[in-house]
């Protein structure tokens, strides 16, 4: 019984890791401390290829976290650990072969396949609290998005929404119609990309019933948090986060955390289609943390 009792613990955990951050952030936000969500969505941006739960993780324990991995990976591009440096703790899945029975017409056949029976802590370190070999810089877009903009017009166009240049929405920059993006003619290349992203945040979440508690003020609020973690995430220099969010939820951690969500999840999906900084390859032990949670 005790084994089943901790295999339900380990099942439970990204769940509760999430519900323990989200509590942290609002009690953060009430107060006062509006830098808090700053920090949230710039790990989004730095780290979209990891799980909700360890963006969380990391932003709360190691907000200027920049780029992470964990003692094998650092070693493997010639860095190590400083003494003394405390790991940051996120999850890592723990995954084993099962065997299933299919039954089909007239036959039964045994499968096994990967199957996912909890998580595990696990800790990496941010490059700050390591030393040795330099690494080489990454290119940076400052306030071009270069050829990101092409990028995300293919993927809107790809999603069948129709963009124009229009200037009778002024003074409006950006309107999202349903199937339809104009922006304001005349813009400066970051504030077009930023505002893109804006708008296509409000195709891809809002004009569909996403849930009945939504209103303008929380929609505008996500989109605009999903144009800052693509834009710092291709290099543009953004400006901070709403410092009133919380107050968009009444103290409601169940909102909050599906807000953030959500944020993550439509973020990391643009993300994808655009060309990011490419880190260097690193063992499997690195790929396996960044599914975790």
């Amino acid at each position: 019984m005790e084994g089943k009792g901790q295999n339900q613990q380990q099942r439970q955990t990204a769940k509760e890791v999430i519900a323990v951050n989200v509590k942290a952030l609002m009690e953060q936000l009430e107060a006062g401390h509006s830098q808090a969500l700053t920090a949230y969505l710039t790990a989004m941006s730095r780290f979209h290829h990891y799980s909700f739960g360890n963006i969380l993780e990391i932003a709360r324990q190691r907000p200027a976290a920049t780029r992470v991995a964990g003692f094998y990976a650092w070693s493997q591009l010639g860095r190590k650990v400083k003494k003394g440096e405390r790991g940051i703790r996120i999850l890592a899945p723990i995954i084993c072969s099962r065997r299933k029975r299919q039954k089909e017409t007239q036959d039964q056949t045994n499968q096994s396949g990967p199957a996912l029976v909890g998580f595990r802590a696990a800790y990496v370190f941010d490059v700050a609290q390591t030393e040795g070999a330099e690494l080489p810089e990454h290119a940076k877009v400052s306030g071009d998005a270069g050829p990101n903009r092409d990028r995300l017009i293919e993927f809107i166009n790809a999603q069948g929404i129709e963009l124009e240049f229009n200037g009778t929405i002024a003074p409006a920059m950006g309107v999202s119609y349903g199937g339809r993006i104009a922006l304001l003619p005349g813009l400066s290349q970051a504030e077009e990309f930023s505002i893109l992203v804006h708008e296509l945040a409000h195709e891809m979440l809002h004009k569909a019933q996403r849930r009945t508690s939504s209103t303008k003020v929380v929609r505008e609020t996500e989109a605009e948090a999903i144009a800052f973690v693509v834009g710092k995430a291709v290099g543009l220099e953004m400006g901070t986060a709403s410092a009133d969010y919380i107050q968009l939820y009444h103290g409601d951690a169940s909102l909050l955390a599906e807000s953030l969500e959500v944020i993550q999840q439509a973020a990391a999906s643009i993300l994808s289609v655009l060309e990011l900084p490419k880190p260097e390859a690193v063992p499997e032990e690195l790929e396996e943390l960044a599914v975790a949670g």
